[in-house]
C-alpha cells in the first residue's frame, strides 16, 4: 500500500455505516481515520435518531404501564405524572453508554478519530475543521468512504421555532409533554412518535397527504395499527395537505387545504430526510449530490469517482441502521479487493410503533400482482399462553406460504417482540426452508415464538384442504 497518503482509508461520518467501514478497514490491516463532529460520535443513530427514539419508546412503555393494562386495567400506571425528564434520564444514560462503546471500538482497532467537520479539498484530501479557531488540518486518503447520513428535511415555508413547531430531532428536546400534538407526515418516524405521545396521553392528530400510511407494509397489519392508535385517541386525516401553521402564546393552529383547522400545543413535521452533503464541498472531489443531498453508487457502493465510496442513509433507501452497517463493511471490503458477498435481498424491516411492526420477504399485494399462488397462516397472540402472560391480546403473526413448493415467501408481525421474532422467519427463508420445518420444530413453551408453529399449522391445514378438493 502506497505511503504517499496519510491513511489508506478516510471515513467521513461515524454513524453505523462509517463506523463499520472504518473497523472493517482496520481489520484488513489498513491505516484508517474517521472524521466526525465532537458531539456526533456514533452519528444520528446514537445521538438524535434510532437509539434515543427507541429508548424513549421503552421508557414510555414502562412508565405508562402500557403493556400491563390488559392485566391490571386501563387505569394502571407505573408513575402517575410522567415528566419529560423521566423519559430523557433513560435516554441520556443509553446515549452516553453507546458513544463510549463506539469510541472504545475505534480505539481498540487503532482507528484515528479526528473531531471536526470534514470537507474535500481534492479527490484524495479532506480538511477537518475543529470547533475552535485554529483547529484545522488536511489529511489524505487513498480510499474514502462518505457516511455523512441525513437530517430531517425542513420545508422552507414552515417556521420551525424549537418550541411549538418542531422537526423529529427537536422532539427529543421538548421541555414538557404536549397535551395535544399534530404530526405532519405518516411515514415511519411520524407514526413512531405519534404512537409514543398517544401512549403518554397526548391527543394526537396525524395529517398525511397520501390516502394511506406505511404502504410498503402488509395492509392488514397497518389496519391493526390504525385501530390500535384510534383506541388511544389518535385522529387520522388522510388525503389532507397542510397550508398554514400559526403560532401564538396559547399554542398552534394548523390549517388544511380542505378548510379544517386543528388546534394543538405543538406540531411535529416529519417530511422525510435530507442528505448531509452540503458542507462536504463535493465539487472538489468531482462529485455531485441529487436534490435531496444524496449520492448515487453502484453495487459495490462506489460513487462516480473510482476511489470514493458512499454508504448508509446518504445513498437513500432503505436508510436503516441495520443495512447501513453491512454497507459500510462491504464498501471497505470492495475498496481493498477483499471478497465480499452481496447484501442479502432478505432484509427485515422493523417499525418501532406501539405496538411494533416487523416483516421480512414479500407482502400479499406483491405476490398477488406477480401472480404467485400462496396461502396464509395466521397466529394470534391471544391464543398463545405467553400472549396471555405478557398481556398482549392484539398481536399477530402472518406467514405467506407458496402452495407450489411450500416455501416461506414472507413473514409479517404485529405486537410485542415483533422486531426480534421476525428473524426466525428470516432465517428459515434465507436457508430455503419450508413451512414443514416450522410444523415439525419444537419451540419452547410458553413463548411468543410458538406463533410460528401455530401459523405454520394453519397454513398447512389450508393447503391440505385444497389438496382434498383436487386443487
Amino acid at each position: 500500500m502506497s505511503s504517499e497518503y496519510d491513511y489508506d482509508l478516510v471515513v467521513i461520518g461515524s454513524g453505523p455505516g462509517g463506523q463499520k467501514a472504518a473497523i472493517a478497514g482496520a481489520k484488513l490491516g489498513k491505516r484508517v481515520a474517521i472524521v466526525d463532529k465532537a458531539d456526533m460520535v456514533g452519528g444520528v443513530c446514537v445521538n438524535t435518531g434510532t437509539i434515543p427514539s427507541k429508548t424513549l419508546r421503552e421508557a414510555v412503555m414502562y412508565l405508562t404501564g402500557m403493556s400491563q393494562r390488559e392485566l391490571y386495567g386501563a387505569s394502571y400506571r407505573v408513575k402517575e405524572d410522567i415528566t419529560i425528564s423521566d423519559l430523557l434520564a433513560r435516554t441520556q444514560h443509553v446515549i452516553g453508554h453507546e458513544v463510549q462503546v463506539v469510541r472504545a471500538q475505534l480505539h481498540r482497532n487503532q482507528v484515528d478519530l479526528l473531531t471536526g467537520t470534514g470537507s474535500f479539498t481534492g479527490p484524495h484530501s479532506v480538511a477537518v475543521e475543529g470547533a475552535h479557531r485554529g483547529e484545522h488540518r488536511v489529511i489524505s486518503g487513498e480510499k474514502i468512504v462518505i457516511a455523512t447520513g441525513t437530517r430531517p428535511a425542513r420545508p422552507s415555508q414552515v417556521d420551525f421555532d424549537e418550541a411549538r413547531v418542531l422537526d423529529s430531532d427537536e422532539v427529543l428536546q421538548l421541555d414538557t409533554i404536549p397535551s395535544s400534538l399534530v404530526v405532519v407526515g405518516a411515514g415511519v418516524i411520524g407514526i413512531e412518535y405519534a404512537s409514543m405521545f398517544a401512549a403518554l396521553g397526548s391527543r394526537v392528530t396525524v395529517v398525511e397527504q397520501r390516502e394511506r400510511m406505511l404502504d410498503f407494509c402488509d395492509s392488514e397489519i397497518v389496519e391493526s395499527l390504525k385501530f390500535h392508535l384510534r383506541d388511544l385517541a389518535v385522529t387520522f386525516r388522510f388525503g389532507e395537505k397542510v397550508v398554514d401553521v400559526s403560532v401564538s402564546e396559547q399554542g398552534t393552529v394548523t390549517t388544511l387545504a380542505s378548510g379544517k383547522r386543528i388546534a394543538a400545543e405543538a406540531v411535529m413535521y416529519s417530511a422525510g430526510r435530507q442528505g448531509c452533503t452540503e458542507s462536504l464541498n463535493l465539487e472538489a472531489a468531482g462529485l455531485e449530490a441529487d436534490h435531496r443531498g444524496r449520492l448515487s453508487v453502484d453495487g459495490s457502493y462506489r460513487t462516480s469517482v473510482e476511489h470514493i465510496y458512499a454508504v448508509g442513509d446518504v445513498i437513500g433507501f432503505p436508510a436503516l441502521a441495520a443495512t447501513s452497517m453491512d454497507q459500510g463493511r462491504l464498501a471497505a471490503y470492495h475498496a481493498f479487493g477483499e471478497t465480499a458477498n452481496e447484501l442479502s435481498g432478505l432484509q427485515p424491516i422493523g417499525i418501532y410503533t406501539i405496538p411494533e411492526i416487523s416483516y421480512c420477504g414479500a407482502t400479499e399485494a406483491e405476490l398477488t400482482s406477480s401472480s404467485v399462488p400462496y396461502e396464509v397462516g395466521l397466529a394470534r397472540y391471544r391464543e398463545l399462553a405467553r400472549g396471555q402472560i405478557v398481556g398482549d391480546a392484539y398481536g399477530m403473526l402472518k406467514l405467506l406460504v407458496s402452495t407450489e413448493d411450500r416455501k416461506l415467501l414472507g413473514v409479517h408481525l404485529f405486537g410485542t417482540g415483533a422486531t426480534d421474532l421476525v428473524h426466525i422467519g428470516q432465517a428459515v427463508m434465507a436457508c430455503g426452508g419450508t413451512v414443514d420445518y416450522l410444523v415439525d420444530t419444537v419451540f419452547n413453551y410458553p413463548t411468543l415464538s410458538e406463533a410460528y408453529k401455530v401459523a405454520a399449522l394453519d397454513a398447512t391445514n389450508k393447503i391440505r384442504a385444497l389438496g382434498r378438493f383436487g386443487g
